[in-house]
C-alpha cells in the first residue's frame, strides 16, 4: 500500500476530531470535482427556484384514495371514498383533503408517477435521489454506494461560502434498524451529507445541541480550535493531495458553520419566534410545525429542505387503509401542506420556492382482506407547486383501476430533473465519487408539462 493509500485509510476509519463543542466535525475523503457542466438556459423553469421543499410521504400513500379516485371502479378497488370537487373545474381530489381542494389552483397534479421496484428501500432511493435503478453496489440499506441525494448534488455543485450544508432533512432520519438511501452524499462522501435533524419542532423543548456552545466555551474559543485544525490541514497537505484534503476542510468548515451561525439560520429554528396564531396555522403536530420550519429555513435562504411525514414507513397502510387516511394521516397533512403553500404565496416565497408532496410509490389497486392497500409502484400521484408551476392542471392519466399510467409515465428521474433545473442547476452536470470517478448527475428530463 503506498503512502497515499495508507494514510487515506486511516483518515477513513476516523470518525471525527474534538473540538470542545456539541457535535463532530466529520473527515470525509474524496477528490474535489474536477469540473461543472453548465446547463442550457433554454429548460423549462429553469432557474426560477432558490429553494426546494420536498414533502416526503414516507411509506407510500394511496394515491387512488386521494389525488387520483376512480369512482367508475368496481367497489374491492374504488374503495369507499367519495371524491369532492376542487376549485378548479374538472379536477376531484379525496375527501379527506378539504383544505387542499379549496387551493386546487396552486399545485399540479401528477398521475402517472411510474417505477418498477415497490420496496421501500429501493424505491425511497430512488426517489430522493432522482434515480430508475440503483447504482453498482446499492443494496437495501443505505452505504457509500449509494445515489447522492439532492442536497448533495447542489453541495457539491453549488457548495456554500458559509460553511453551512446545502441541505436539511427533518424532523426524522429514515431507518428500519439500518438507514435508508437517498438521505446522504453517498458515493460522493460525508462531507456532501445534508444535515439531519431528528427532533419534533412541535415538542415544547425543541432545541438543537448542534447549535448550541458547551458551557465555557465563546466563539473567540471556537475560532482559536479552528484555526489550530486548519494548520493540522496544512500539514496534512504535505502527505495527502491537495483534494483531499480540501475536502478535510470542507467537512470541518461546515461544522463550525453549524455552530457559529448567526441570523436567520440560527432563528429559523428558534420556533417561539412564530405568533400562536401561525403556529395553530400549520397545525400543533409533527406534520405542520415541520412544515412551518421547512418555510422559516427557505426565509433564510436554504435550497434543499426535505420533510418527511412521519417516521420511517408512516403512510404504510397494508392494514385499516381508510380508516388511517381519514383519521390519523390525511388531516395533518391537508392542515399543514394548505398552510404552507398559502403562506409561502402571502410572503411572495412561492414564485422562488419548488414545493414536491410525494412518496416512494403507491398503493394496489385492489383492497386486501384488511381493508388496506399493498405496495405499487406501477403508477402513483405527485403535487408540484411555486417556481413558475402553472397550477390547477392534472398533468397524465393512471387507467381505469389505478393500476398503471394510461398516458405518458414520469419517473423519479425526472422528479430530480425537475429539481435540479428549477435550481438552475444543469441534470446533466458531473459529479465525482471518492476515488474522483466522474458520474452524471442525473438521467431524467424536466417534467415540461408542469410550466406549460
Amino acid at each position: 500500500m503506498n503512502r497515499h493509500s495508507l494514510f487515506s485509510s486511516l483518515l477513513e476509519r476516523r470518525e471525527a476530531v474534538q473540538v470542545g463543542f456539541s457535535g463532530l466535525l466529520g473527515l470525509g475523503l474524496s477528490h474535489l470535482m474536477a469540473g461543472r457542466a453548465r446547463a442550457e438556459g433554454g429548460a423549462a423553469g429553469f432557474g426560477r427556484a432558490k429553494s426546494v421543499i420536498l414533502i416526503f410521504q414516507t411509506g407510500a400513500p394511496s394515491h387512488q384514495d386521494i389525488w387520483d379516485l376512480k369512482p367508475e371502479a368496481p367497489l374491492e378497488v374504488r374503495g369507499e371514498f367519495t371524491p369532492i370537487d376542487t376549485n378548479v373545474a374538472g379536477i376531484q381530489v379525496g375527501p379527506h383533503i378539504p383544505r387542499l381542494a379549496s387551493i386546487a389552483d396552486k399545485y399540479a397534479i401528477i398521475r402517472s408517477m411510474t417505477h418498477d421496484l415497490p420496496g421501500h428501500e429501493q424505491a425511497t432511493h430512488f426517489v430522493l435521489s432522482g434515480i430508475n435503478q440503483l447504482p453498482p453496489g446499492a443494496t437495501h440499506m443505505a452505504s457509500r454506494s449509494d445515489w447522492p441525494c439532492y442536497a448533495a448534488g447542489v453541495q457539491a455543485l453549488r457548495p456554500r461560502n458559509d460553511g453551512l450544508p446545502a441541505g436539511v432533512m427533518l424532523p426524522t432520519y429514515l431507518h428500519n434498524g439500518y438507514g435508508f438511501s437517498g438521505q446522504t452524499g453517498g458515493f460522493m462522501g460525508s462531507q456532501y451529507d445534508p444535515w439531519h435533524v431528528k427532533k419534533d419542532p412541535n415538542a415544547a423543548d425543541f432545541k438543537l445541541d448542534e447549535l448550541t456552545l458547551q458551557p465555557g466555551l465563546t466563539i473567540g474559543r471556537v475560532d482559536d480550535r479552528r484555526a489550530l485544525l486548519e494548520g493540522l490541514d496544512q500539514q496534512r497537505r504535505d502527505l495527502d493531495t491537495q483534494a483531499a484534503s480540501q475536502n478535510l476542510s470542507r467537512s470541518s468548515g461546515q461544522a463550525y458553520g453549524l455552530l457559529t451561525a448567526a441570523g436567520q439560520f440560527r432563528e429559523a429554528f428558534e420556533m417561539d419566534r412564530e405568533t400562536p396564531a401561525m403556529r395553530d396555522r400549520y397545525g400543533r403536530h409533527a406534520f405542520g410545525q415541520s412544515l412551518l420550519l421547512a418555510r422559516r429555513l427557505v426565509e433564510a435562504g436554504m435550497p434543499i429542505v426535505q420533510a418527511n411525514m412521519g417516521s420511517m414507513n408512516n403512510w404504510d397502510t397494508h392494514g385499516s387503509n381508510f380508516a388511517q387516511l381519514k383519521d390519523r394521516l390525511l388531516p395533518p397533512f391537508d392542515q399543514g401542506v394548505s398552510a404552507l403553500l398559502s403562506d409561502l404565496e402571502e410572503r411572495g416565497l412561492l414564485g422562488e420556492t419548488l414545493v414536491i408532496a410525494v412518496g416512494e410509490f403507491g398503493r394496489t389497486p385492489k383492497i386486501n382482506a384488511g381493508a388496506g392497500r399493498d405496495h405499487w409502484s406501477g403508477v402513483f400521484s405527485a403535487i408540484y407547486a411555486g417556481a413558475g408551476i402553472r397550477g390547477g392542471q392534472v398533468i397524465g392519466a393512471s387507467d381505469a383501476q389505478a393500476a398503471y399510467p394510461a398516458t405518458r409515465g414520469w419517473y423519479p428521474a425526472d422528479l430530480g430533473a425537475t429539481v435540479y433545473s428549477a435550481l438552475g442547476i444543469d441534470p446533466d452536470s458531473t459529479v465525482y465519487d471518492r476515488i474522483g470517478r466522474p458520474n452524471r448527475l442525473n438521467a431524467g428530463r424536466v417534467i415540461a408539462p408542469l410550466y406549460a
